[in-house]
């Protein structure tokens, strides 16, 4: 290496500041959720991120530094795993980081090109990361971008039209403008543009779409005994705080997932208990069943409707599992996690379709189980099916001192906003909350150092929303818009290839002189 190398080198500036800078840009949006809950932190917290990618010297650096950033978002989303996974969350961070490599290079090479294409592609690229990690077996749909917008009427009301996914394309759209703004002279005009058209928008969707219109209201008890070991004694503090509800004038009584830690089945004395305090409430109880089947081999999570009779009036067995939770993907290869930290040591088994549970009024109730409230097509699809409320059983004990209660509580607010139905969100140790059929606030929230049975007046809504007739649009026209750019670049690159190649020479042309 000659000494003009060597000094080329020593001046090239170190990678480690911007490879740390990506790292925190990427865990910035973070603080937009529960627990801080800065919501309007949420339309400024990828700036820096975005800056980073733009002035990344390669697209192959670029790339790198989306891989980091979306090492440090997914580490710090899901920083509350760590007492349970350990190293293994630094190992599922690296893999599910690894989506936003092509993100960054997209970034990166759109920074050349007229704002339009940044301004509808970033979002576009963003949407499709999320698309790819809310895949079950990768984690699922938690920490959306735009389920940070959960306490802001407007952008609910954006929900209702194109689901969680367009708010959160919003949000990407405005810190790509800011960005331009901040990076792009000449792309100024159109981000403030971009801006205005945004702020538009969403104040039409708020003044302008229909509303859920309200019908009536039921009286639904969440019954919430707070952190108790054991499921005997469980059961035993959630049947004492049920005693203490009114009687006669409740419609539905609501507990926790894993509420009950036995099969009822061969266990008639639950069964007994759980009609008389149904009698006593003259109300359904609905219940959640986290056991070993005795008509089935395999332990199933099971909402569970008992009436006063005793009698099972219906039954849910929950679908989608929480990965490593209540199983192992991958158990072949992935096996070892159950040897570094608490994960699943035999696999839940899974129920094989949703179902609606019809109440002694006629009224419908959908049941979901704790992490299915984060996947907004079950919702959609249980209200397309008749469901006039959604009731969620959940618990998140093991994670009870962290931002993890009060995320999964605010999902509720966005699946009662996209559907149009009233949710009941019922844990064991909080957060508890019901929102109402625009995802407002329908009573106080019961927080992790409550222990209470609480009566809601949920209210009920008629209509259908744009979202649950539509679906996925927004989800699905990201990686339309993706595809399309792809091939006009495809296109693009084919004709100049062509218009700056020499015209072919035939054997005609060639022909001797004096034929």
């Amino acid at each position: 290496m000659d000494a003009e190398s060597r000094d080329s080198r020593d001046r090239a500036p170190s990678p480690w500041p911007r490879a740390c800078g990506a790292l925190l840009a990427g865990a910035l949006p973070a603080l937009a959720f529960p627990a801080p809950a800065w919501w309007w932190f949420a339309y400024v917290a990828l700036v820096p991120w975005l800056l980073l990618l733009r002035s990344a010297p390669t697209p192959r650096r670029a790339a790198l530094e989306g891989w980091l950033g979306g090492i440090g978002f997914m580490a710090a989303q899901h920083h509350w795993l760590a007492p349970s996974l350990h190293v293994f969350l630094v190992v599922i961070a690296a893999l599910l980081g690894a989506l936003w490599a092509p993100w960054g290079w997209l970034v990166h090479r759109l920074r050349d090109r007229a704002p339009g294409y940044a301004l509808v592609l970033v979002p576009a690229g963003w949407t499709v990361v999320e698309l790819v990690r809310s895949w079950e077996s990768l984690g699922g749909p938690w920490g959306l971008l735009g389920a940070s917008q959960w306490q802001v009427p407007a952008q609910l009301r954006v929900a209702s039209l194109g689901g969680v996914w367009l708010v959160g394309q919003l949000v990407v759209a405005a810190n790509t403008a800011l960005a331009l703004l901040v990076s792009a002279p000449r792309a100024r005009t159109a981000a403030v543009v971009a801006l205005v058209a945004g702020s538009a928008f969403v104040t039409a969707c708020s003044l302008w779409l229909p509303r859920p219109e309200v019908t009536g209201a039921l009286r639904i008890a969440v019954v919430q005994p707070g952190v108790i070991h054991g499921y005997e004694a469980r059961f035993d503090r959630a049947e004492e705080l049920t005693r203490q509800l009114p009687t006669g004038s409740l419609d539905l009584v609501v507990w926790g997932e894993s509420s009950v830690g036995a099969d009822l089945a061969g266990r008639p004395d639950f069964v007994r208990r759980l009609a008389a305090l149904s009698r006593r409430t003259g109300a359904e109880l609905l219940v959640n069943v986290d056991a070993r089947r005795s008509d089935k081999p395999g332990i199933y999570k099971s909402s569970i409707l008992i009436g006063p009779d005793g009698r099972i009036r219906g039954r849910y067995d929950k679908m989608r599992l929480v990965p490593f939770g209540e199983y192992v993907p991958f158990r072949g290869v992935l096996g070892w996690a159950t040897s570094v930290g608490r994960a699943a040591g035999e696999d839940r088994r899974r129920g094989t379709r949703p179902v609606v549970l019809t109440l002694a009024d006629g009224v419908r109730a959908g049941p979901l189980v704790c992490f299915e409230s984060a996947f907004p097509d079950m919702s959609r699809h249980l209200v397309r099916e008749g469901a006039d409320v959604l009731v969620v059983q959940s618990s998140t004990s093991t994670f009870q001192h962290s931002w993890a209660p009060g995320q999964h509580a605010s999902l509720a607010a966005l699946r009662a906003a996209e559907t149009g139905r009233p949710v009941v969100h019922a844990t064991l140790t909080g957060v508890s909350a019901v929102f109402g059929p625009g995802g407002k606030p329908a009573g106080p929230r019961l927080g992790t150092d409550d222990a209470a049975a609480t009566v809601y007046d949920v209210p009920l809504a008629e209509g259908t929303t744009a979202y649950v007739r539509l679906g996925d649009w927004a989800l699905f026209a990201a990686p339309a818009l993706l595809a399309l750019h792809a091939a006009g670049e495809v296109l693009r690159r084919t004709a100049r290839g062509r218009a700056g190649r020499p015209p072919r020479t035939g054997r005609a042309s060639a022909a001797r002189p004096g034929r």
